[in-house]
């Protein structure tokens, strides 16, 4: 454990300080967590229930299905494992990376804290974009989940009625429903959601166990054949227009989308007791477990689909739902596969609104929003962020909107989730490298010596290289509808973020490092 306990924070409604033992008489009935702040959220969460979230809303196999139509692309099915385990290795280095921070510091800012602390003399700047990238990524990533739920929910009906077309209103109106419901769980259940991280990791665990075994033994059972060997591991099918190395890097996109979440668990430290200890822990359960299911269920899947043409040329929106009719031999089965993976899907938009509430809600505290004052209020009688959440469903609501509007804006939007989380991650993690580490305290979990320096380096290069290949087309010829817009997203968001940075840069404190007195830390806070 950390021999000093460093952090933070002071906002633009509280005075900066620094704690001691002599602080105690006046402190008696304050118990503070390492943020620095009155620790306002009950720790509800424990270890088993973290790990839950961390499987749900990192839901690597359904994630790694839901956009095969699109990965397909770069490489037919060997590019589509290859470049899934080429971003899994980056991603464990820079999930290492977060943990390492997550435990030394283990505030609900996450990186947002992270980069202030690490970034030195210009910590306040660094803080600030990191936070508002990550505020922005996650909301995107709530947005993008509650979409593929309800394209789940219009396909699963599309496939047992032959005369439907799906149209965008339809998606829409099933949007809505679910952001709210979602929303309405959030806000009413805080007690509840523990137990519901835990069912909803049974779910996962279940869904992906039941979806491996069907797509291997019911393509046997009704006589059709399976993929070949040689289609499935070495049937390189380049149709991006790119040379053959580079679509492979750009296509790594589709494998860093399903494993790219290593900070949605730092968001809770506050919200389960011991996080510098438990958040790791997780962080590691939620990696390996997210790699070896997505692993297994990606070669099930591909030695089960018969023809990809009729998957690419299906009318069905949830590319899955073809695959599983193919994988199983019937619409039934198609639609009970895809209910296995809608119900954790479903679950998972729970996790995404309870960490982009979360982190909006820090970011209020600290006074680096709009109406700071108003949403960083904690409500009594829900013990929870209340304003923060019905903030981020009134965002995803915005989004849906532009959705019935145009797809491709849309996909614009939430397209961008990838870049704008490693950006926050690189804010973070790059200061922390090039000041020697030394700016941080160690905490449960600590890369010693090299190895440290080693990790936050690959991790920090990967972020940027991979940063700028994102952006690139995703095929060659361009159009309009099929340009990727992720470099105009986030130097729009960028933008604002720095026009608003300029307003506030008087006002705005932000996280500070000082040191707390074990007395005055609220119980379980390390």
């Amino acid at each position: 454990m950390m021999d000093e306990k460093s952090t933070v924070p002071s906002t633009t409604h509280e005075k900066a300080f620094a704690l001691s033992s002599n602080d105690d008489a006046a402190l008696s009935d304050v118990a503070l967590n390492v943020s620095g702040h009155k620790q306002e959220l009950q720790r509800n969460f424990g270890l088993l229930s973290l790990c839950g979230l961390g499987i749900t809303s990192g839901n690597v196999w359904f994630a790694l299905g839901g956009s095969l139509n699109v990965a397909i692309f770069n490489g037919g099915p060997p590019g589509v494992i290859y470049e899934f385990i080429a971003a899994s290795v980056f991603y464990w280095l820079v999930a290492a990376s977060i943990a390492e921070l997550a435990s030394a510091i283990p505030s609900a800012g996450g990186v947002y804290h992270w980069a202030t602390i690490t970034g030195g003399r210009y910590g306040r700047a660094c803080g600030w974009f990191a936070g508002w990238w990550n505020v922005f990524a996650w909301l995107l990533a709530l947005a993008s989940a509650t979409q593929i739920v309800a394209v789940q929910a219009t396909s699963m009906y599309a496939v047992m009625h032959d005369d439907f077309e799906t149209q965008q209103w339809h998606v829409f109106v099933a949007f809505i429903i679910i952001t709210w419901i979602t929303i309405l769980i959030v806000l009413y259940l805080n007690r509840a959601l523990p137990p519901i991280e835990i069912i909803s990791g049974f779910f996962v665990v279940a869904g992906v166990f039941i979806t491996i075994l069907v797509c291997a033994i019911m393509p046997h059972v009704n006589q059709q054949p399976y993929a070949t060997n040689y289609s499935v591991w070495r049937d390189w099918q380049n149709a991006t227009g790119y040379p053959s190395g580079f679509a492979f890097l750009a296509g790594m996109l589709n494998g860093a989308y399903a494993v790219g979440t290593p900070d949605l668990l730092t968001h809770l430290a506050e919200e389960v007791p011991h996080p510098s200890r438990n958040i790791p822990k997780a962080i590691l359960f939620q990696y390996v477990f997210g790699f070896f299911s997505g692993l297994f269920y990606l070669i099930a899947i591909l030695y089960g689909v018969s023809s990809f043409d009729d998957v690419l040329a299906s009318l069905y929106l949830f590319p899955l739902a073809e695959i599983y009719r193919q994988a199983a031999g019937s619409k039934a089965g198609s639609v009970g596969l895809v209910f296995l993976s809608f119900l954790p899907a479903f679950l998972s938009c729970i996790g995404c609104c309870v960490t982009a509430s979360r982190v909006f809600w820090t970011l209020a505290r600290d006074g680096a929003t709009p109406c700071s004052r108003f949403f960083s209020n904690v409500d009594r009688s829900t013990h929870n962020p209340f304003r923060a959440i019905m903030f981020s469903g009134v965002f995803v609501t915005v989004l849906g909107c532009i959705y019935v509007g145009s797809k491709t804006a849309f996909s614009a939007f939430v397209g961008s989730f990838v870049i704008l989380t490693t950006l926050s991650y690189v804010t973070a993690i790059l200061p922390h490298l090039l000041s020697g580490r030394k700016n941080v305290v160690p905490g449960w979990f600590w890369m010693k010596g090299l190895r440290g320096f080693v990790v936050n380096g690959i991790a920090c290069a990967y972020i940027i290289v991979f940063n700028v290949i994102f952006c690139f087309p995703f095929s060659l010829p361009v159009d309009a509808a099929h340009m990727n817009y992720a470099s105009l997203i986030t130097g729009g968001l960028s933008l604002f973020m720095l026009v608003f940075w300029f307003i506030r840069q008087s006002t705005y404190i932000g996280p500070r490092k000082v040191v707390l007195d074990a007395h005055v830390l609220a119980k379980d806070a390390l």
